[in-house]
C-alpha cells in the first residue's frame, strides 16, 4: 500500500468565503453583478488577480456569496467584454489582462480646462481632448477596441505568410494589393448592394486619406466648394478645409439632408452620410433619395462617406447611394468603425473620369498602403471571419445601446434620444439653454469624456452631446451618464 501523500486538487487564485474578502452585504440592492464586477476589476488593477491566474468557477463564487449562479456570470461577462478576463474552457476563466495604470497626476494639477471645448473649435481640437486622461470615454466614432479579433488576425497572417514569396515583400500598387481589392468587391456587393470591379477599388488609409486625394482630383475640375451637412461631422469638414475646400452647410432634418436647399446653394458637389446620417442618425429617406438623384443626373456629384452602414439593429439595410449612381458618386469607407482605427485601412470608389487622377495623388501620398495587413485583411474578408466579427458586434452593440438608453431615462429624462437605430453613438437634446461645451467641459472636470453638439453644427442648433457607446460596458456607461447628469445639475 502506497504511503504517498495526495497531491491536493488544483485550486483557483483563491477560494472560499477568502475570496478578495468579499462582502455581498456591502453590494446595493438590485446591483450585486454591477458591485461584485467592480469589484473584480479593483483586484486585477492592483494585482490581487495577477495576468494568467484563474477566478473561481461561477457556482462555487455563488454559493460562497449567498447569491443567485447569475449574478457570478453577469459579473465575469462584463470583466470578458472588457477584455480583462476570458474563458479556457475546462481551465476556467482567466485573467488575460490589466488596465494600464494611469499617469500619476501633478500634486497640484488643475481639472481639465474649460478652454478644452471651445465654442470655435481649432484644427487640433481633437488631439488636445484626446491627450487628456478620463476615467469614462463616451467619445463618438470608437469601436469596441476590446473586441478586436487578435485570434482570427494571427490565423489570417499566418496563412498569408506561408503563402508569400520573397517578391511579394516589394513596394505594392499604389492603388492597393490585388486580393483586397478583390475582396472589397466582394463585401460590398454582399453587405452594401455594391456592383464594382476590382479594378475600381482604391485602397486608401482611412476616409480622411480618402477625402484627400479626391480634393486634389477635383480641383482640376473646377470643384473646389463641397457643401456638407448641418449638422455634419467636425473631423471632415476640418479635413476638406485643409485642402482649400470650402464646406458651405445644408440642413439635415429627420428625412435627411434637404436637396431642395443643395439645389438652390448652386454648389456642384455634396458629401453626405445617407445609410446613418453623423450625428443626428437619421437616414436619407426614399424621396429624398430621388430627390438627390435628380440632382446627380443634372451634373452633380455626390461623396458619399459609408462611415459604419454594417452597424444597424432595428432596422432592415439601407442600399448605399453608389449602387444607384456608379457615375456620380463618390463612395469612400473603411474599417476603422468596423475592427480598429490603427489598421489605417479603408477604400474610395469613384467615377472613371476622375479615377487617374485619384490614383495619382495616391501614389504621390505615400506609394501605397503598407501591403501586409491589406493581405490580413483581405483573408478575414474572404474566409468568413470579418462577417462572424460583425454579427458579434451586433449582439454586443445593442446590448451597449440599451443600456445608454436606459441610463439616459433615468438620469436624463428630459434629454430627446436620437439615431438608436444603427450606428456607435447616439445623439442626445439637452432640455434648457446650458451650452453643451460647458457642459462636456463640466463632464471632463469630473472625468468623463463627451463631444459636445455644438462642434458639429455651422449653424445654430439646440444644445446636445453626441454619445459613443460601443467602446464601454453597460457598467461604465451608466457611471458616464450619471456624471453627466450630475453636472446638468451644477
Amino acid at each position: 500500500m502506497s504511503r504517498a501523500k495526495p497531491r491536493p486538487p488544483e485550486r483557483s487564485i483563491t477560494a472560499g468565503s477568502d475570496f478578495l474578502h468579499l462582502d455581498i452585504a456591502e453590494a446595493p440592492p438590485g446591483g450585486r453583478a454591477d458591485w461584485l464586477a467592480t469589484r473584480l476589476r479593483q483586484a486585477i488593477a492592483d494585482g490581487r488577480l495577477p495576468v494568467g491566474g484563474r477566478l473561481p468557477a461561477t457556482r462555487v463564487l455563488a454559493a460562497d456569496l449567498g447569491v443567485s449562479r447569475g449574478v457570478v456570470t453577469e459579473a465575469y461577462q462584463r470583466l470578458v467584454e472588457d477584455g480583462q478576463v476570458a474563458g479556457r474552457g475546462r481551465a476556467g476563466t482567466v485573467v488575460v489582462a490589466a488596465p494600464a495604470a494611469p499617469p500619476a497626476p501633478p500634486p497640484a494639477a488643475a481639472p481639465a480646462p474649460v478652454t478644452l471645448f471651445p465654442r470655435a473649435p481649432g484644427a487640433h481640437v481633437f488631439d488636445a481632448v484626446r491627450a487628456v486622461p478620463a476615467r469614462v470615454d463616451l467619445t463618438p466614432g470608437v469601436p469596441d477596441l476590446a473586441a478586436f479579433p487578435r485570434a482570427a488576425w494571427l490565423r489570417a497572417e499566418r496563412t498569408v505568410l506561408r503563402q508569400l514569396a520573397a517578391s511579394d515583400f516589394g513596394y505594392g500598387d499604389p492603388r492597393g494589393a490585388p486580393a483586397l481589392r478583390a475582396a472589397v468587391a466582394a463585401w460590398l456587393a454582399r453587405s452594401r448592394g455594391v456592383a464594382v470591379d476590382p479594378a475600381e477599388v482604391i485602397v486608401t488609409t482611412g476616409v480622411s486619406q480618402a477625402l484627400g486625394v479626391l480634393a486634389q482630383a477635383l480641383r482640376p475640375y473646377g470643384i473646389t466648394r463641397i457643401a456638407v451637412e448641418d449638422p455634419g461631422s467636425l473631423g471632415v469638414r476640418q479635413h476638406l478645409n485643409n485642402w482649400q475646400v470650402d464646406t458651405p452647410p445644408v440642413a439635415v432634418d429627420d428625412a435627411g439632408l434637404r436637396v431642395d436647399e443643395l439645389a438652390a446653394s448652386g454648389v456642384a458637389a455634396v458629401m453626405l452620410t445617407p445609410a446613418h446620417q453623423f450625428p443626428t442618425g437619421v437616414v436619407l429617406d426614399g424621396e429624398r433619395r430621388r430627390q438627390l438623384v435628380a440632382w446627380a443626373r443634372a451634373g452633380g456629384l455626390v461623396v458619399e462617406d459609408d462611415y459604419d452602414a454594417e452597424h444597424r439593429y432595428d432596422r432592415p439595410p439601407v442600399p448605399a447611394l453608389r449602387a444607384l449612381l456608379p457615375d456620380q458618386v463618390c463612395y469612400a469607407a473603411s474599417v476603422s468603425k468596423l475592427l480598429a482605427p490603427a489598421l489605417r485601412v479603408g477604400w474610395l470608389l469613384v467615377p472613371p473620369r476622375y479615377r487617374e487622377a485619384v490614383v495619382e495623388a495616391r501614389r504621390n501620398a505615400d506609394l501605397g498602403n503598407a501591403v501586409l495587413p491589406q493581405l490580413v485583411l483581405a483573408e478575414l474578408m474572404t474566409s468568413g471571419a470579418l462577417e462572424r466579427q460583425l454579427r458579434m458586434l451586433r449582439r454586443r452593440h445593442v446590448r451597449r445601446r440599451d443600456a445608454m438608453i436606459s441610463a439616459l431615462a433615468r438620469h436624463l429624462p428630459g434629454a430627446t434620444v436620437h439615431g438608436a437605430a444603427a450606428g456607435l453613438h447616439l445623439m442626445v437634446t439637452l432640455p434648457g439653454d446650458v451650452p453643451d461645451t460647458e457642459v462636456a467641459a463640466g463632464a471632463l472636470e469630473r472625468g468623463v469624456k463627451v463631444q459636445p453638439l455644438s462642434w458639429h453644427c455651422q449653424r445654430a442648433h439646440r444644445p446636445g452631446l453626441v454619445l459613443g457607446y460601443a467602446a464601454n460596458p453597460p457598467s461604465t456607461i451608466e457611471e458616464g451618464i450619471a456624471t453627466v447628469a450630475a453636472v446638468l445639475r451644477g
